[in-house]
């Protein structure tokens, strides 16, 4: 479902007509992309402060309506402030929703409690907590779910193994990258051998001394 903003295109740009947008209250903006001119815009600040409060945006679509139109683009980069943490800037992609897009999505391991490697004392690796995913736009989940449930000790998760949506790829080299692994001994490894007890006896039994040979 796309995210509709709407949003003032701004005529001045520069530092000061930025700073006098954001003592109102407002936050600019820009879109670009797409081989077109880049545009300026002025979003509402305090709508837009409640938006980004939402999980996953960098997947979703906005529909961003000015007076000269309607643009489809993808949220790239929000700047904060390094002291009152507000937003002071925002930057949108243009995408045509008829094309496949790259988007790097976080990953969450799930069932990691009922792992049978976790069970029998393996420790979990988790490696690679983000991956890129291509396709259309409407098509690409927020996050991808690693299930351990019936990972075991000394076993891994490629990028190949991960379950997608239909119509979604991994991205370049992203199937040959290990997720997560679990490592450890199995319990077979460790345990250490106990002797038998013919062994123990042969240890313990005095060595038998050779006869004297007889005196003539």
């Amino acid at each position: 479902m796309s995210i509709k903003v709407n949003a003032e295109i701004r005529n001045v740009a520069g530092k000061g007509a930025a700073r006098a947008i954001r003592n109102n209250k407002n936050i600019p903006a820009v879109v670009y992309g797409e081989k077109k001119s880049p545009i300026s815009i002025e979003l509402e600040g305090r709508s837009f402060e409640m938006l980004i409060r939402q999980p996953g945006l960098r997947t979703k679509l906005f529909e961003i309506q000015t007076k000269g139109g309607k643009e489809d683009a993808m949220l790239m980069d929000i700047q904060y402030h390094p002291v009152s943490d507000k937003v002071v800037h925002v930057d949108f992609k243009r995408i045509d929703v008829k094309k496949p897009v790259k988007v790097v999505v976080p990953v969450e391991v799930i069932n990691i409690e009922i792992s049978k490697g976790i069970k029998l004392g393996g420790v979990l690796n988790f490696a690679v907590r983000k991956v890129e995913l291509v396709g259309l736009i409407d098509s690409i989940p927020e996050k991808i779910q690693l299930d351990l449930a019936n990972l075991n000790i000394g076993e891994s998760v490629h990028g190949s193994a991960l379950e997608l949506p239909a119509g979604v790829s991994l991205g370049l080299r992203q199937a040959d990258l290990t997720f997560a692994t679990i490592g450890g001994k199995m319990a077979e490894e460790v345990d250490v051998k106990k002797p038998t007890a013919e062994a123990v006896a042969a240890t313990a039994a005095p060595a038998v001394k050779a006869a004297a040979p007889e005196k003539k």
